[in-house]
């Protein structure tokens, strides 16, 4: 059977640019372009040109890809011809292949917020679609507040997509520009839209994610014949976010009916970089990944319980709807205090460390985590650091250095503008090889601001290891998370450090003590060694 083409326009750089906190530079934009191109969306919408400098400056040297560039901006001003007005004509200047206008659909808007007839709305639309068609560019008519517009007059609703349709637009996108549409009535009305004559195979969807249904209103308008899908890298967007991408892909390549009925322009060969693109996504906004995302997050395949596990050592099927590579994205057996030993096999297994069932290293392992994490420790959330443990407990643990001493001081000083300032300086000493080196460092960063004690013990434990430093140099720290496990004077401090590396690994690692300082340096300490751990091969 052939399968019906669905094609996939990407906003991110647009409407994913109106996420409180979101502001692209015009570099990261063209980064975020070629991981989108290289994923296979179809379209790229890129901004508006002329809105802001940044968006102007990425179309003055857009980068080249296969899909199709996109620039974004509103119908013409009512009183104006569309050869005449400015606004749009900064959009037509970006020369991209294809245009999107946005313009009113719902009539209350037409009256309340443009202050026009909605005849004169209607010419504008029609006016406006066909001057991009007359300039040789594919034209996108986004209806904004559609459904809602539909709901109170859909008659005129209906008028406004009919023109844009007639003036020759290749694709009518239905807007749930306020979230709030349920997924059946999404579905009813584009099929009653497809039934009064607008074709379903020029008809696009763009939802928000306001009642958490973003996806599946989507998936519920194609159900009913659309045949574009507009949404955002890890569903970002104003307010609630906009139709997550990234569990649309998925769900379109590898969950039936669509599977079976649809083809993209995403292969699976690219399906296998998503997890790696949504992380990189979120290292551009300097976020922290959100573990629960579907698909991608870090615990979408982690499986607790020790009666999963064990039905998971059998066949994973048992309890993961997709394999995890599909998309990118690894089984994970968390440790605590509840596992058994199916999950710590699996675990070890993940590790590289094969156990046979019965072999008394799994107790004393399990032993082992379960008085740890009575003193304070969390190994469900620092799989690295659990790692580490089970090596030691079974002599596979490599003594890379050892840390002789350290010492951290925190100073507080009137700079030359009269305010006061602070600097923290880290002594670690170790010994490599028989040898012993000394680093010393400093947290200011190169605006002159302190980035605080564990940051100089950071780089001074990572300035020498010796023959071990070139396979740390591209390891940074991501995240730093602080809990205190106990109050009063007594407290435990528990921290738990995220790291990277230049080959887009992440790991977690765990400290506690009731010193801060001394939590984060264990914490510290293990991230380098699991990286070791990894990477001694490359030792020159």
């Amino acid at each position: 059977m052939t399968r019906e083409r669905l094609y996939l326009y990407d906003t991110t750089l647009r409407d994913g640019q109106q996420t409180q906190g979101v502001q692209f530079s015009t570099d990261e934009k063209r980064a975020i372009s070629m991981a989108l191109d290289a994923l296979g969306v179809d379209y790229i919408e890129g901004g508006w040109p002329g809105a802001n400098p940044t968006d102007s400056a990425f179309f003055d040297d857009a980068p080249d890809t296969r899909a199709r560039m996109t620039a974004f901006g509103m119908t013409k001003r009512n009183g104006m011809s569309a050869e005449n007005d400015d606004v749009l004509a900064a959009v037509m200047n970006a020369g991209t292949a294809a245009v999107c206008l946005v313009g009113k659909t719902h009539d209350f808007h037409v009256r309340a917020a443009l202050g026009v007839e909605l005849a004169e709305n209607t010419e504008n639309i029609e006016k406006s679609v066909a001057h991009i068609v007359g300039q040789g560019r594919e034209a996108l008519f986004d209806a904004e507040h559609f459904f809602d517009g539909y709901k109170a007059n859909p008659d005129y609703a209906l008028t406004a997509l009919r023109a844009a349709l007639q003036a020759g637009a290749r694709w009518i996108v239905l807007c749930d520009t306020n979230g709030g549409t349920l997924p059946q009535d999404v579905g009813r009305i584009t099929a009653e839209v497809i039934a009064a004559g607008i074709p379903g195979d020029r008809l696009g969807i763009h939802t928000h994610n306001d009642t958490e249904n973003a996806v599946a209103c989507s998936l519920a308008a194609v159900d009913a014949g659309a045949r574009q899908i507009q949404g955002t890298l890890n569903g970002l967007g104003e307010r609630c976010g906009n139709a997550n991408l990234t569990a649309l892909i998925p769900v379109l390549l590898l969950k039936e009916p669509y599977a079976s009925r649809f083809e993209t322009g995403v292969t699976p060969e690219a399906l296998k970089t998503l997890t790696r693109t949504s992380r990189m996504l979120d290292e551009v906004l300097n976020r922290v990944p959100r573990p629960q995302s579907a698909f991608v997050g870090s615990s979408a395949f982690a499986h607790k319980a020790g009666l999963h596990a064990s039905a998971i050592l059998k066949d994973p099927t048992t309890y993961e709807h997709i394999d995890p590579a599909d998309v990118g994205n690894a089984r994970i057996i968390p440790m605590s205090n509840q596992a058994g030993q199916s999950n710590l096999r699996e675990r070890l297994e993940g590790a590289g460390l094969k156990v046979a069932k019965g072999d008394p290293a799994l107790g004393l392992i399990l032993d082992t985590i379960k008085t740890r994490e009575a003193e304070g420790y969390s190994y469900d959330t620092a799989q690295a650091s659990f790692e580490l443990l089970a090596r030691s407990a079974l002599g596979q643990m490599p003594d890379f250095f050892e840390v002789k001493r350290y010492r951290v001081t925190v100073e507080r000083r009137k700079n030359k503008y009269d305010r006061m300032i602070s600097l923290s300086e880290a002594v670690v000493v170790v010994k490599v090889d028989g040898e012993k080196k000394l680093s010393v460092s400093e947290s200011m960063d190169e605006t002159g601001s302190d980035r605080g004690p564990v940051n100089a013990l950071a780089k001074a434990l990572a300035k020498d290891l010796g023959p071990y430093q070139a396979i740390i140099d591209d390891m940074r720290l991501v995240d730093f998370k602080v809990r205190i496990t106990q109050g009063g004077t007594e407290a435990v401090t528990r921290v738990i450090i995220d790291s990277e590396d230049g080959q887009g690994r992440r790991w977690s690692t765990v400290g506690v003590s009731p010193n801060i300082v001394d939590a984060s340096f264990e914490a510290l300490l293990d991230a380098i060694r699991w990286k070791l751990l990894r990477d001694r091969g490359q030792m020159p």
